[in-house]
């Protein structure tokens, strides 16, 4: 299975998880509640590491066949996963924390082997194996509570996740080792479902059992990718990938240290609520710690072959530069307060002038149109349909048939996935099984996405409150899509995978905006799935 397949099968099983388990939270006690120290004023349930977790796991399972290392991942990630969701649910002391932090990465390094050997500034494998295997213990679980620490706004840790991953999926690609993209891949695809119910404000939380496995599954790739994978890159390079994070928690750990402050009680000096003391909006601080990350991610995939001195100086010029200017902007007592958003009198003629039910009218009846069209329109462009595609696309069918005859709850459940699936399965068929007709089926269909793309973010914008300012959402979008545009420059079989990717996405959140409607175009939707599946179906089992 191409790898890029995963992040598309990855995001919709996110997007799919999550809302299964926002109803279990109240049950199961995993519902966040405001305080003094933390920025939302509403309960939000903590479960979007389901999605993250089963989203990027599940997908792995179907393409790999499960060796040693991956199998030590796979358990560890596991079990930090279920001591996450046991932390969310009762609060559980910092000591039964790091256990389960200890007890997860024990299992990569010592049933995995997979460990740190090369250190920077030293030639070959400085570290023998009992002390390679203590150090990557130690640094593995500070970087899973780095991660941790750094879930304190709406889609930020996620957002530095999905910025470090976009970044080690290149490194991957570059040295051609199909785990290090998988996985990168995978999880990229569980954060991005998880990001449609997080952007601020966040409906959903990640809560630990989300961050804490961000961080081991970030400490493994890099481990993994700089000690086995590509060796010849620095040792060094994991201070530029996970550098915000890191330099956080330090700076962090440094202020309760020297204020004879408890290490491990949870304090509001983490630098994005220094920003946010500031006068900084939500919005503006996370978008300053995205960009101030980005720099940094960016760095790695540039300096990857460096000298080891040359990327710790780098860190240290960019982090020391940063938090100098924080400092200084702290004790100059600077303030950022609100202001008017110079777009503020146009969003009120446009309220005034009923533009913005005008434009939210015509933005789902495009979506309404364009996606069914899209979807049935790319199996006549099909030169032949799989056998797989067409069991699983029968299943499908037969299951959702079921659900709604019998009207068991799970009928909207499989009605969403059938939604989902038949996006995926019309874009991964029309890109990989092309016909006669190919470059026009692909000019025609790269026109639907184009406008379909514009319908989805002119409808964003005129159903949100704050319409018409850039989200931190928008700016990882906008990130992750120049580096699949530039990826996809480097031969035929990139642009193809960049294409499935761009594709799917676009198809997916289309799809999610007009599921949750109980109009007509829902219902043309999922009329147009079935019709689609049962296509599917005929053709792969004929």
């Amino acid at each position: 299975m191409n790898p890029f397949f995963l992040l598309t099968v990855a995001v919709a099983i996110s997007m799919l998880v999550i809302p299964l388990a926002w109803r279990l939270a109240p049950r199961l006690g995993l519902v966040d509640m405001p305080d003094a120290r933390k920025v939302h004023n509403l309960p939000v349930p903590r479960v979007g590491g389901w999605g993250i977790t089963i989203g990027s796991v599940l997908p792995l399972l179907l393409v790999f066949s499960v060796d040693p290392l991956l199998q030590s991942y796979l358990i560890a990630t596991l079990t930090l996963f279920l001591f996450g969701i046991w932390d969310d649910a009762r609060q559980i002391n910092h000591w039964w924390k790091f256990t389960g932090q200890f007890l997860a990465v024990g299992i990569i390094v010592y049933h995995g082997d997979l460990y740190v050997a090369r250190l920077p500034f030293f030639d070959g494998d400085a570290l023998g194996v009992t002390a390679g295997k203590a150090f990557t213990l130690m640094a593995m679980v500070g970087l899973t509570n780095a991660m941790n620490h750094s879930d304190g706004l709406d889609g930020l840790a996620g957002g530095e996740s999905l910025l470090s991953l976009i970044a080690i999926a290149i490194l991957g690609y570059a040295v051609s080792d199909p785990l290090v993209v998988s996985v990168a891949l995978a999880t990229i695809g569980g954060i991005l479902g998880f990001l449609r119910y997080n952007s601020h404000p966040a409906r959903v939380f990640m809560g630990d059992g989300g961050s804490q496995v961000l961080g081991l599954t970030l400490g493994f790739l890099a481990v993994y990718l700089t000690q086995r994978a590509a060796p010849a890159m620095s040792a060094a390079l994991p201070l530029l990938l996970f550098g915000v994070p890191v330099a956080d928690i330090l700076a962090v750990l440094y202020q309760r240290a020297s204020g004879g402050l408890n290490w491990f009680r949870a304090t509001r000096n983490h630098a994005h609520h220094r920003l946010l003391d500031l006068g900084f909006s939500h919005y503006e601080t996370v978008v300053i710690i995205y960009s101030l990350h980005a720099a940094l991610v960016i760095c790695a995939v540039l300096m990857r072959y460096a000298l080891d001195l040359q990327v710790c100086l780098t860190f240290a010029l960019v982090i020391v530069a940063s938090y100098a200017l924080l400092v200084i902007a702290e004790r100059r007592h600077w303030t950022f307060g609100a202001r008017p958003h110079r777009d503020a009198r146009l969003a009120t003629l446009l309220s005034r002038l009923r533009l913005d039910r005008l434009q939210d009218t015509a933005t789902r009846t495009v979506m309404a149109a364009l996606i069914p069209a899209f979807t049935l329109t790319a199996l006549l462009w099909v030169a032949e349909i799989p056998r797989d595609f067409g069991v699983m696309a029968g299943v499908l069918l037969l299951a959702l048939a079921a659900g709604m005859l019998l009207r068991r709850a799970t009928g909207p459940v499989l009605a969403r996935a059938a939604t989902y699936v038949t996006a995926l399965f019309s874009c991964y068929l029309l890109i990989h099984y092309p016909g006669a007709a190919a470059p026009t089926a692909h000019m025609l269909a790269t026109v639907a996405i184009v406008v379909l793309a514009i319908a989805i973010g002119l409808h964003i914008r005129c159903t949100t409150a704050e319409r018409f300012r850039t989200t931190p959402t928008d700016f990882l979008i906008v990130f992750g899509m120049l580096t699949l545009m530039v990826l996809g420059q480097i031969n035929l079989e990139s642009r193809t995978t960049v294409d499935l990717v761009i594709f799917s996405t676009v198809l997916l959140y289309g799809s999610e905006i007009l599921i949750g409607q109980a109009t007509r175009r829902r219902t043309l939707l999922l009329t147009s799935s079935c019709a689609t599946l049962l296509i599917i179906a005929v053709r792969g089992l004929s």
